[in-house]
């Protein structure tokens, strides 16, 4: 075998890896909502310590829901308006990865209830960030780096909440900047992957 035999198979090599990369790379995902998504988190955790944190769980619970569904809104609108192309919705490889973030969410929402139902709201910040760190490192073989990074972020975070003691739920800071830091730099991350057929 030729040196040039042997740099030309390498070649090969490196636009099939190429080629598998681009193919397994989940496009669906808009880093624009995502970024957006961020700055409401903050404005959120802003507006709700601007009430001068009143020992109510339930304000802080309608703020961050109100957060949420906003949140929710933006991200999952532009996956479903991205996923309803029509020749995404016949090829199944594109859908599946928006679902492998269902499992931790799912997760918890059922804690939240219960945790709700109990009363027992200090324990929402670390499961909200726990839950959400584990959706973020689902996409560990479809996003970029940066999002499985931001994922450990939301683990360390969560992990803090849930170890330190005097967190509160109804101190509105650490909710907000986690989520608010971690969206934006989760959009960024988004956003140095987007080329052709990405969302921005």
């Amino acid at each position: 075998m030729t040196s040039g035999s042997v740099d030309d198979a390498l070649d090969q090599v490196r636009r099939m890896q190429t080629l598998v990369g681009d193919r397994l790379r989940f496009r669906g995902f808009s880093a624009r909502a995502r970024v957006i998504g961020g700055i409401v988190a903050l404005v959120g955790g802003l507006a709700l310590g601007l009430l001068h944190r009143p020992d109510s769980p339930f304000v802080h619970l309608v703020g961050w829901a109100l957060v949420l569904f906003v949140a929710v809104g933006l991200n999952y609108g532009a996956l479903l308006l991205w996923l309803l192309d029509r020749d995404r919705v016949r090829r199944r490889a594109d859908w599946i990865p928006a679902l492998e973030s269902l499992p931790p969410l799912a997760v918890g929402a059922a804690f939240s209830l219960a945790f709700v139902r109990a009363g027992m709201f200090d324990y929402l910040p670390a499961t909200w960030m726990l839950c959400y760190g584990l959706a973020n490192m689902a996409f560990r073989r479809n996003l970029p780096v940066g999002v499985y990074l931001v994922g450990l972020f939301y683990l360390g975070a969560g992990l803090a909440c849930l170890l330190i003691p005097g967190t509160s739920f109804t101190d509105p800071r650490p909710v907000g900047f986690v989520f608010g830091i971690g969206e934006i730099i989760g959009g960024y991350a988004l956003l140095q992957r987007d080329g052709p057929g990405g969302q921005s």
